[in-house]
């Protein structure tokens, strides 16, 4: 039993935020930053929006509700989180790192998902720290220190939303943005046992996002409970039709990773078997055939894409890089360009197997998130990183929506499923939330 925990503020629902005056919501997201271990409040809050202007936020938020009449479940008076990677008018885009706002300017208007928010009522509390550039999956950070997780302090909140998935879990405020582009999303959801949701590739809340890798980046969000996500998900996205329950299934995880952790994959297993069949035979072995060599893709097309974005900075600021990022797009650089179209015809392969899951008849399909618990320091290593990848790559590829669920372990520790979408809007995302 893993008893290294941290105590850390009581999470309130998203209703009871929004009970809440403006200036009173303002006053407990300062305490509950206050409140928070240094190591943690370091490496996970990037900016915080003073109390009066964050209470004034609010009020001037709160008169904006008609657009949101028609979604139902308005999001006013909700505190958010913002991950770095997102612009705000006025403050430094930093991405995580020491040298972004030297080399871009100073934002002089929000960006989409933040313009959205405002209109739905909800206000940024503040802005959130990840693994450099979004290029990681385990919540390191050389610069601002590598995220602990909030109630296990000497393991790793996941990343690249590490700052916004771990103050979501130690209660700071109900909601936080990330991205996903390899499961920076599905990944710190899972270790903080939080519910997570993931958009699509180049939809308007991150096509002014700055990024890592455009063909497969895509916004998303984490809520701790159900009920908060689906108030959110109704609210940002909205049902395409009645909601109905759907039919989907699920493949376990022994048939994706070889010796994978015992306690996670009964957990995983079991979960799993709520919510749909295990895959029949042909439809597991298309699955997977065509899934083999996916972490290689998707390393290929991401660290090029990046590559390409980073290009004119690499030589000048190398100094300024975490040297494991560093290398990571310079060596990208260098993928041949066979390399490469072997990799573009892999995710044109992913993605036609996928639209004929979803023809046959399928509305989702559920896999585990992460290979198991939340890691300490020593554990994050390259083997670590292909075996979640080998895990989360597969929807990355395909550009797939989908919704993340936490696992409890018997440990008091979490991992996660995803359970994949053919569209945002899924008329069984309510099902799915129980």
């Amino acid at each position: 039993m893993d008893t290294n925990t941290s105590k850390t503020p009581a999470t309130l629902p998203l209703a009871a935020w929004q009970q809440l005056p403006a200036a009173e919501v303002a006053r407990e997201v300062h305490a509950r930053i206050a409140r928070l271990a240094p190591p943690l409040r370091a490496a996970a809050l990037a900016w915080l929006r003073p109390e009066t202007e964050l209470a004034s936020a609010l009020d001037v938020a709160a008169s904006k509700l008609a657009p949101t009449a028609k979604y139902g479940l308005p999001l006013h008076g909700v505190p958010y989180l913002l991950k770095d990677l997102f612009d705000l008018a006025g403050v430094p885009t930093r991405a995580g790192s020491t040298f972004l706002d030297q080399v871009r300017p100073l934002p002089q208007r929000d960006s989409t998902f933040v313009q959205r928010l405002a209109e739905f009522g909800a206000a940024c509390a503040g802005k959130t720290h990840l693994v450099e550039f979004a290029s990681g999956l385990t919540g390191e950070n050389p610069h601002y220190g590598d995220c602990p997780h909030p109630g296990f302090p000497d393991r790793l909140s996941g990343g690249s939303s590490s700052g916004s998935a771990a103050l979501v879990a130690a209660g700071v405020a109900p909601l936080a943005i990330g991205t996903d582009t390899g499961g920076s999303v599905r990944v710190p959801a899972a270790w903080c046992g939080l519910h997570g949701f993931r958009l699509t590739p180049r939809d308007p809340f991150i096509a002014d996002a700055f990024p890592l890798a455009p063909t497969m980046d895509t916004a998303g969000w984490f809520t701790v409970s159900a009920g908060d996500m689906l108030a959110t998900w109704t609210a940002l996205v909205g049902p395409a039709g009645p909601r109905r329950r759907g039919r989907g299934c699920h493949l376990p995880m022994a048939a994706l990773l070889p010796s994978p952790d015992r306690e996670t994959a009964r957990a995983c297993d079991a979960a799993m078997s709520q919510l749909g069949p295990e895959a029949d035979r042909a439809t597991a072995q298309g699955l997977l055939h065509a899934w083999r060599d996916c972490v290689d893709a998707y390393v290929t097309i991401g660290m090029s894409e990046a590559h390409a974005v980073h290009r004119d900075w690499l030589a000048p600021y190398r100094e300024h890089y975490d040297p494991v990022i560093w290398q990571r797009f310079t060596e990208a650089g260098r993928f041949p360009s066979e390399r490469v179209a072997a990799a573009r015809a892999k995710l044109a392969e992913v993605r036609a197997v996928f639209r004929d899951f979803f023809a046959a008849g399928f509305d989702f399909l559920v896999l585990p998130s992460v290979p198991g618990p939340a890691p300490r320091k020593p554990d994050c290593t390259p083997e670590l990183r292909r075996r979640i990848l080998t895990l989360t790559a597969p929807a990355s590829l395909a550009g797939l929506p989908l919704l993340a669920l936490p696992v409890p372990l018997p440990s008091g520790l979490t991992a996660g499923l995803q359970v994949i979408l053919p569209d945002p809007a899924s008329p069984v995302v309510p099902q799915l939330l129980g």
